[in-house]
């Protein structure tokens, strides 16, 4: 190789697509020098050049393993191995998608079992085994199951619930894209999830057409309208999700995004890490890193969720660079009481995610059994703000029904006015007054009449 051809390999050192990201893995000179990758005898330097080849080889990540998870791996799946199972193509090829699956698994309740056979036009089951492997065999009331397992009150659909609640079909000027906000868009790429969560919103077209086939010439169109309209400057990706897509097709998404100069950024709507951890393998990670600015929303909905193998998934897109942000729909029976939204917000945060949103369920057909009060969802915010960090508590939102956008809720801080003073009520409900003359209050109303009512003595 050098000078006379002769081979000069001492050394071969194999860099894997799946090697871990620096914040877990070892410094790259301590595991040359651990590994006797430096000579100690200087004179057989001097003879001859020294030459490191580097091969890369393709192998399967190496993934934190639950010990829930293990067990259940060798109880149901016992002719896989634990790289099988750290495998997201093999989770995705063994999802648990019917009764005879299912009943080994868990014991089920008769509406369980009733909702299942029974199941026709509604959302499917689908659950990952590594997802099944939190679910509790003799509690069909457990959370986190009660959120993937279909009971027959899917069937008792009540006034006020649509199949699209939001409208979101009327604001899609091509298939797969919606453009409601004046300067952003959501891009639906996939109807495919790895998990159904029985609250889908988009449950009229997940699961139902084509099993994740990846409709090229529908995404061209979506794009090219993405590229005529200027406006649009943020792009959400979502669907089904978007972390099912390859790495070779997401990349060639984020591509012909990432061309485009209007965009400024992309935001990607996930439950991967939470229901399918082993998607996010440090090539996943390498590839995404170049796309910056690129945010992700991860779906969680309940403490049990955060498990090491999500704590992990997270942590790889963290050390991507990658902002992580929570979204979780607020659920009665599943995550509804101020203890149970306080561990998963500090839990989050912990693991590097920032939470986000916390939704009303949002009316699709067959959920009144899953929805809560408003004054719930007020409580937990009150419950949350004053007694855990700024950071921990999420925008609380109403997607109103019928296209009206998001809507914020607060719980009553403001209580009115005496005089130059506002009164304000802090988290423990004690009242304050901050001064705000209304000589100056007025003022700053002049060029909005409106507003003048609200304080005291004015007039229109």
């Amino acid at each position: 190789m050098v000078g006379n051809g002769r081979k000069e390999m001492e050394e071969e050192i194999l860099i894997t697509d799946d090697s871990e990201p620096p914040s877990t893995g070892l410094a790259f000179g301590s595991c040359l020098a651990k590994n006797g990758c430096f000579p100690a005898k200087r004179d057989r330097e001097k003879k001859r050049a020294k030459v490191t080849h580097l091969r890369r080889v393709v192998e399967v990540s190496k993934f934190r393993v639950s010990p829930a998870a293990c067990e259940f791996r060798k109880t149901y799946f016992p002719k896989t191995s634990q790289t099988e199972w750290d495998d997201w193509h093999w989770q995705l090829k063994n999802r648990i998608t019917s009764l005879t699956q299912l009943a080994p698994m868990i014991r089920l309740s008769l509406e369980e079992s009733e909702a299942i056979n029974r199941y026709s036009r509604t959302l499917p089951l689908a659950v990952t085994p590594y997802y099944a492997s939190l679910l509790e065999k003799d509690n069909p009331l457990q959370p986190i199951r009660r959120a993937v397992i279909p009971v027959t009150a899917e069937q008792q659909f009540s006034t006020g619930e649509a199949s699209d609640p939001l409208g979101e079909d009327n604001d899609s000027p091509v298939p797969g894209l919606v453009h409601r906000y004046p300067d952003r868009a959501l891009f639906l790429v996939t109807d495919f999830c790895s998990t159904y969560c029985r609250y889908c919103t988009r449950s009229r077209m997940v699961g139902q057409r084509s099993g994740g086939v990846f409709h090229k010439i529908r995404l061209e169109r979506a794009l090219a309208y993405i590229q005529e309209h200027r406006e649009i400057r943020d792009v959400l990706l979502s669907g089904g999700d978007p972390l099912t897509l390859s790495d070779a097709k997401l990349e060639w998404l984020l591509t012909r995004l990432k061309q485009i100069p209007h965009v400024e950024f992309v935001r990607i709507g996930t439950k991967a890490p939470v229901v399918l951890p082993q998607r996010i393998t440090p090539a996943l990670t390498k590839m995404l890193k170049r796309f910056h600015p690129l945010w992700i929303s991860i779906h969680f909905t309940h403490p049990d969720e955060l498990t090491p193998e999500t704590v992990q998934a997270c942590e790889r897109l963290a050390d991507a660079g990658i902002p992580l942000g929570s979204q979780t729909v607020l659920l009665k029976g599943i995550n509804d009481q101020v203890d149970t939204m306080k561990r998963l917000v500090q839990g989050l945060l912990k693991t590097r995610v920032r939470p986000y949103y916390l939704y009303q369920c949002d009316p699709i057909l067959g959920s009144s059994h899953l929805r809560t009060t408003v004054e719930k969802g007020l409580e937990i915010i009150r419950g949350l703000r004053g007694f855990t960090t700024g950071y921990a508590v999420p925008n609380y939102v109403i997607d109103a029904p019928g296209g009206g956008g998001k809507i914020p809720l607060l719980p009553e801080y403001f209580m009115g006015r005496d005089g130059d003073d506002l009164l304000l009520k802090n988290y423990q409900g004690r009242l304050y007054r901050y001064p705000d003359p209304v000589d100056q209050a007025i003022g700053d109303h002049l060029a909005c009449k409106p507003c003048l009512p609200l304080v005291e003595g004015a007039t229109c």
